[in-house]
């Protein structure tokens, strides 16, 4: 069994252990101590990161035997399945662990400002908090309900004015009798409803803020409220009949600020606004943009038919008064498009448009009363040259064809004249 030191001691950076143990999980190392400060993944809280002798610890896993296990790699970050030989981890050998803090007292603030803040939500509307869960970026609350953004930013004021007033955060122990006569707040699980859920046995570690929150909790926290620096709420969904809560601590809001600021400020500069005025500008802008397309599409739509007048009294003439366009046009796919379909508004034409760049777009469009089928045309061109697409008898449009316009449009020409001989 591994003596958990941060347990009792979450402050604690170095450590000296014996090594109990030294195997091969899968295509990783693993290393058993007589007692460690590493944190396992547990709780909604991810497992610590640092050094174990000359290796780096990338992994922290209670077995649920007692034993916590640490996963390591060499120095140069080689990983792979390696001999028990080459860690140079003997058992009953000292090695000294060194926690990576940085992380450590990211998740710390983050674990004790959940604590403050589910307590918070719990104490001012009776809202339990379900599950939680520590990310790499943010952190998350699933509350019992949904919630008002009144409620909410209520919530995050009483948590905050508990992080102000710089209260003690103590570690308690308690045996299941004793606990069920405390009012006892779960971490990550709500309030504890005795008559309802099987009591626990055995010893329970509580994590006091005082006055405020008693929590059964095994993670690390931070020793008084104020090292937790700010709680704040990032964003809200509805998350399985009841909500879920974003929220950051500590450097993780200063972070997060520190983006927003940024961001809002350069969007200020760009729009010669106030930060307050943002919405509206953008909302301006978008009303403005699609004004603009609708302007757009209304001016490509009168283009296009003076354009097909155009590209209509050049067409070749076949036999029995049908007419053919074959034209390569610097346009997109919606362009020849709707250039194609103007055009065959006229009676007795069929259209063949390509793009002018490769790989090359086709368009093949017939007028009501022409027989030869677009869609066959289509079809030809690819057969011959490559490419996707397809269609209909009246419209076939496909893309992706590695060859040249103009011999597209040769090849084009030659099956149409068949197609009318027939």
């Amino acid at each position: 069994m591994t003596d958990r030191l941060y347990y009792n001691h979450p402050d604690l950076r170095e450590f000296d252990a014996r090594v109990l143990g030294v195997s091969e999980r899968g295509d990783r190392v693993a290393v058993t101590l007589d007692r460690t400060a590493f944190y396992p993944t547990s709780g909604g809280q991810p497992f610590d990161t640092g050094t174990l002798g000359p290796f780096r610890v990338v992994d922290v896993v209670d077995d649920n035997g007692g034993a916590i296990e640490h996963f390591v790699v060499s120095d140069t970050g080689q990983t792979g399945v390696r001999p028990v030989s080459d860690t140079s981890l003997t058992p009953g050998q000292t090695v000294r662990g060194v926690i990576d803090w940085e992380r450590r007292f990211d998740h710390m603030q983050q674990h004790t400002g959940q604590h403050v803040l589910s307590a918070a939500f719990d104490k001012r509307f009776g809202v339990r908090t379900l599950s939680f869960h520590l990310g790499a970026a943010f952190s998350t609350i699933d509350l019992a309900r949904e919630m008002t953004p009144g409620e909410i930013a209520t919530a995050e004021e009483t948590a905050n004015r508990i992080v102000w007033e710089d209260r003690p955060v103590t570690i308690r122990y308690a045996t299941a009798e004793e606990a069920a006569a405390l009012p006892l707040l779960r971490a990550g699980a709500g309030p504890r409803e005795h008559k309802e859920k099987k009591p626990r046995e055995g010893t329970l570690r509580l994590i006091d803020v005082e006055g405020f929150d008693l929590s059964a909790c095994g993670g690390t926290h931070v020793a008084r409220t104020g090292a937790i620096g700010i709680i704040a709420v990032g964003s809200w969904e509805r998350f399985k009949g009841g909500q879920r809560i974003e929220f950051l601590s500590g450097g993780r809001a200063l972070a997060r600020f520190r983006s927003q600021r940024d961001s809002i400020g350069g969007a200020v500069r760009l729009l010669s606004v106030q930060p307050e005025e943002l919405p509206a500008s953008i909302e301006r802008l978008q009303a403005e943009v699609k004004e603009q397309k609708r302007s757009l599409v209304a001016l490509h739509g009168e283009l296009a038919k003076y354009r097909a007048h155009e590209l209509a009294a050049s067409a070749e003439l076949l036999d029995g008064g049908r007419r053919v366009v074959l034209r390569s046009i610097d346009a997109d796919a919606n362009g020849l498009k709707s250039l194609a379909m103007a055009i065959v508004e006229n009676p007795g034409h069929i259209v063949v448009l390509t793009s002018a760049t490769k790989p090359t777009l086709v368009v093949v469009a017939r007028s009501a009363d022409v027989d030869i089928s677009a869609s066959q045309i289509l079809a030809s061109l690819i057969a011959a040259f490559g490419g996707r697409g397809g269609g209909k008898a009246p419209l076939a449009q496909g893309g992706g064809v590695e060859m040249e316009a103009e011999e597209i449009l040769v090849a084009a020409r030659a099956d149409i004249w068949r197609r009318a001989q027939q």
